[in-house]
């Protein structure tokens, strides 16, 4: 059962480290802010969920300790670093940094210049 444990462990600290590179590779890489920040706050999430939930299966099966500390991280990082992303492309988008040019469509910019209608259920 140890060995098993290990090799899960192994695994989903590995994930998470593949997944934070593929994150780091993603915010040089990518061409605008908005991409950037996607890469950012959803594969390095994953990936330091990962790293921390292998680490809390290696404290519970190989020490027999459950670690509150690392459950609360977990959560913490889990709640807040989308809504952290979230929250910063909203702003820049609002400062009237431009999207790339091969972007997708920007149906938003249409409705604040109040050329889309409000359409309420009536």
């Amino acid at each position: 059962m140890i060995e098993i444990s290990k090799f899960i462990v192994g695994y989903l600290i590995l994930q998470g480290a593949i997944l934070s590179l593929i994150a780091a590779i993603g915010v040089i890489k990518l061409p605008d802010p908005y991409t950037r920040n996607h890469a950012a706050s959803k594969n390095a999430t994953l990936g330091i969920m990962s790293i921390l939930i292998g680490v809390f299966l290696y404290f519970y099966f190989i020490h027999g300790e459950v670690n509150s500390r690392i459950l609360l991280a977990i959560l913490f990082i889990f709640i807040t670093a989308p809504v952290a992303g979230h929250l910063i492309s909203r702003a820049a988008y609002n400062s009237g940094v431009p999207l790339w040019k091969n972007s997708v469509q920007d149906d938003l910019k249409e409705a604040k210049e109040g050329k889309i209608e409000n359409r309420s259920t009536d």
